[in-house]
């Protein structure tokens, strides 16, 4: 065996192992402007809540990788602070993750999350978003944001989330986006 081949199967396991997916082979990304792909997922009360639901106001979509980490726990408590400020521009956040509605409900629970956290736990909203990854040998959402407007089109997609930092740069641009048009100056 060559060296060179002895390295690519030494990646190939480290990527099997790891569960890192090869560039190239993830799902493709949705499109601004594009049509949000729609859902049906139960959240941590049980309750199911599909994206039609929401038409006619705004919905932060914010997929997670995991109930109870420090980055999410970080983010849904930052996103849980603006909660009034998001509702001043009619938009609804929901939180989506790979855990089930026991994990989400405990999850809720222990921060005084006011809002749906969204059990997908067969993966089928975070493919259908481009967001399902294999980490570790777990099956995640990757950290990533949509704003959907209320005629259920993308508005804007964070693929980069600062947890500590991401509700604030949401309500900024959700601000901008929810504006009424100025009108032009004769």
């Amino acid at each position: 065996m060559t060296r060179k081949t002895t390295i690519a199967l030494f990646a190939l396991a480290l990527i099997a192992v790891l569960g890192f997916t090869p560039i190239g082979v993830a799902n493709e990304e949705i499109a601004v402007g594009g049509t949000a792909p729609e859902f049906e997922l139960s959240d941590q009360d049980g309750q199911l809540h599909s994206l039609e639901d929401y038409r006619d106001q705004w919905v932060v979509l914010y997929f997670y990788p995991k109930d109870e980490t420090p980055g999410c726990t970080t983010e849904a408590c930052e996103f849980r602070d603006n909660i009034f400020a998001f509702r001043d521009l009619n938009a609804q956040i929901l939180g989506v993750s790979l855990d089930d509605v026991e994990s989400h409900k405990a999850f809720a629970e222990n921060h005084g999350l006011p809002f749906p956290l969204l059990a997908d736990v067969d993966g089928v909203a975070a493919t259908a978003y481009g967001v399902k990854t294999r980490r570790f040998g777990m099956d995640l959402a990757k950290r990533q944001t949509f704003i959907i407007a209320p005629d259920g089109k993308i508005a804007k997609h964070y693929v980069e989330v600062n947890p500590a930092e991401h509700s604030k740069q949401v309500l900024t641009d959700l601000g901008e986006l929810s504006a009424p048009p100025t009108a032009a100056a004769n």
